[in-house]
């Protein structure tokens, strides 16, 4: 193969990715969406979607170890295909969790619920899909310096994991008819801290991509 056609293979396989990325995108914006909103329908859909999600990583992964296979790329060339074939694992299971996320709205039917936690719920899940979208971004951009800067946001993700939990118990204490309902939460607000670590994930391979080292940010 020569060069011109190697790099557009890489620019192809990257730009896949990219697509896909949007697409785990907007599946945690509906998922989170349709969990606050109580959309079985919407839920349904995330569902659905997530097997054209699991179907996009596998030829993901396929064409990155045929690249691999014919044609035996060396240096950042090989740093480059390593970067897809692990980022989109990363991204594959964060699409996962919004499934997840969209099964649990399914359970969640004729549960009694607590508005005050699942607003908070609203506002995790606005900031975790702030951090993937920058995430993604700066993959695009392979800037190191904002790749750390995005990585260091997880700590609100965590921040707000923590603080949810501790509201979730103080009202279920308060409406012990909420147990279940707590149960979930408990899961969603999990499902939501492992998206933001998945996305510190794909900082992680920026930084691999552009400079060689695994480091754990």
């Amino acid at each position: 193969m020569l060069r011109t056609k190697f790099e557009e293979e890489l620019d192809k396989l990257h730009n896949q990715f990219y697509s896909m990325g949007t697409e785990v995108l907007g599946q945690i914006n509906r998922s989170v969406r349709a969990f606050v909103s109580h959309d079985r329908d919407l839920a349904k859909n995330v569902i659905e979607n997530d097997e054209v999600i699991n179907t996009d990583e596998t030829k993901l992964e396929k064409k990155s170890l045929e690249i691999i296979a014919l044609q035996q790329p060396v240096s950042i060339d090989l740093r480059k295909v390593i970067t897809v074939l692990k980022a989109s694992s990363d991204v594959e299971r964060m699409g996962d969790h919004a499934a997840s996320i969209a099964k649990a709205t399914i359970r969640m039917k004729g549960e009694e619920r607590i508005p005050v936690v699942e607003e908070k719920i609203n506002e995790m899940g606005k900031a975790v899909k702030v951090m993937v979208e920058d995430a993604l971004n700066v993959y695009i951009t392979a800037d190191v310096d904002k790749a750390y800067e995005i990585a260091a946001s997880d700590e609100i993700i965590d921040n707000y994991f923590r603080d949810i939990q501790n509201l979730a118990v103080e009202e279920i204490r308060k409406t012990p008819d909420a147990a279940f309902a707590g149960k979930e939460y408990f899961q969603v607000l999990m499902f939501l801290e492992r998206i933001g670590d998945y996305a510190k994930n794909i900082c992680e391979w920026v930084v691999y991509l552009k400079t060689g080292k695994i480091i754990e940010l």
